[in-house]
């Protein structure tokens, strides 16, 4: 099982560039957390919602991960609340289904 953990981020106009270079930077601590897979950080085509998804080996290893000095950490230098057009929103799913990687021949 992989569980993919999305956070939608609304992010107020202006700043965005502040935003993405928070991420940018990041030291990545989580990248040492047990069953820690990736994170992607994706930009909004329309809209102010930026996502970030985490995948994890399992609901207990992200579970471990949110109560762990590392998770405290990654949360603490947070922007101000103008920074923000409302609450972010969690979102939790499984993989049940997954396409075959591309072949690069065309």
């Amino acid at each position: 099982m992989v569980l993919v953990v999305s956070n939608r981020i609304p992010v107020a106009k202006g700043w965005e560039e502040d935003f993405e270079r928070r991420w940018k930077q990041r030291k990545w601590s989580i990248a040492q957390s047990p069953g820690f897979i990736r994170t992607e950080v994706l930009r909004p085509m329309k809209g102010d919602h930026y996502v970030v998804m985490t995948y994890w080996r399992s609901k207990e290893d992200f579970e471990r991960w949110t109560e762990s000095q590392a998770f405290m950490e990654a949360h603490a230098n947070t922007p101000p609340k103008e920074a923000f057009t409302g609450p972010s929103k969690l979102e939790v799913h499984e993989i049940i289904a997954e396409s075959p990687v591309a072949s690069s021949s065309g």
